[in-house]
């Protein structure tokens, strides 16, 4: 049975879906991932092309809110900014909160003189996600287990 997990983020734009394509490619086997935003920004296209620079194709996702998706008992639900953390919904049943904060790529790249520039900051936020998302869902199951006392 495959760990459901909700990359939850302000806009759904841009690191929640980078968080969802790189926990489909990655980890597909393991994770069934899901993305979505306490409001629709629509997708950045900045973070369209840097994955695909990385070989994951995020540019059939759609930017939806969190009542837009299907209803997933999901077993954990990370905040990939500190908004979405702020603003995070109760999840009934089982679902644990985690919150793992990256760097707002089109923030980043606002005052960026040129292109190069401004995509050089979504690489580095792809591939911290890239990074983190390698870890799970295996990091999650050791933290709540100590946490609870089991090892």
């Amino acid at each position: 049975m495959k760990t459901k997990i909700l990359f939850l983020c302000t806009g759904n734009s841009c690191r929640s879906q980078m968080a969802e394509g790189w926990a489909r490619y990655l980890k597909g086997d393991d994770i069934e991932s899901y993305s979505a935003g306490i409001e629709k920004h629509g997708m950045n296209d900045r973070a369209v092309k840097v994955m695909a620079e990385a070989g994951v194709d995020i540019a059939g996702h759609r930017s939806k809110l969190i009542g837009e998706l299907p209803d997933v008992k999901f077993d954990y639900v990370v905040t990939v900014c500190d908004n979405a953390h702020e603003s995070c919904p109760l999840f009934p049943g089982r679902a644990k909160v985690v919150h793992q904060s990256f760097a707002d790529p089109p923030r980043l790249a606002a005052e960026s003189a040129a292109e190069e520039e401004a995509l050089s900051h979504y690489r580095k936020v792809r591939d911290e996600i890239r990074d983190f998302v390698m870890t799970l869902p295996d990091s999650f199951k050791r933290k709540f287990e100590q946490e609870e006392g089991l090892i």
